[in-house]
């Protein structure tokens, strides 16, 4: 390891992604902080190059890797580029309830999962498959969800109505389902 001091410090820099004291980093590869300051002085130096979209600054005794600023034009673009989305199956079942629910609340919600939706119900606003449709008229007016149009467009599907029809041989099945996987985990 002695010999590939520059990799370690770039494998620091780039892992904490803030800035990290001069002395830490002497600290974690157990030499001076004087030899640190050198070896970062010939990274900053190689890093300089044009081809290189990365470098090293120091901010009062300590250094932090970073974009060049020629880069940000690029960072800007991947930045809003829409991220995946990905709908866990806790999204998919809370998904599911308000669909067929729907004007549903999230204390309906919680009540027919067992658990607290927050989060998936919030996930979902974001993901902009669910919104807000009103409120209750009852006391403390709780909010009221429903499935978008995005919703509609991503599981091809010209309205709510439309949604596929759940029988009660199918509730059944989807019953024994989650017995056998409720019995395949407490078997862990």
């Amino acid at each position: 390891m002695e010999n590939n001091y520059k990799a370690q410090i770039e494998a620091i820099l780039f892992t904490m992604g803030e800035s990290v004291e001069i002395g830490k980093i002497a600290n974690a590869l157990e030499i001076k902080p004087g030899q640190v300051k050198k070896i970062v002085k010939e990274m900053q130096s190689e890093l300089d190059s044009n081809d290189r979209g990365i470098k090293i600054i120091e901010l009062e005794g300590a250094y932090q890797m970073c974009s060049k600023p020629e880069m940000y034009e690029t960072l800007i673009k991947i930045a809003k580029q829409p991220k995946r989305q990905v709908l866990t199956e806790v999204l998919m079942e809370t998904l599911s309830i308000i669909a067929y629910k729907q004007p549903i609340t999230k204390s309906e919600i919680e009540r027919i999962r067992g658990v607290k939706s927050d989060f998936a119900v919030n996930k979902l606003v974001e993901y902009m498959l669910v919104e807000e449709v009103g409120r209750m008229d009852t006391p403390g007016r709780p909010l009221l969800f429903g499935t978008t149009e995005e919703f509609l467009r991503r599981f091809g599907v010209e309205s709510s109505d439309n949604l596929p029809v759940i029988t009660p041989d199918m509730i059944e099945e989807f019953k024994h389902q989650a017995e056998d996987e409720v019995t395949l985990k407490s078997n862990d």
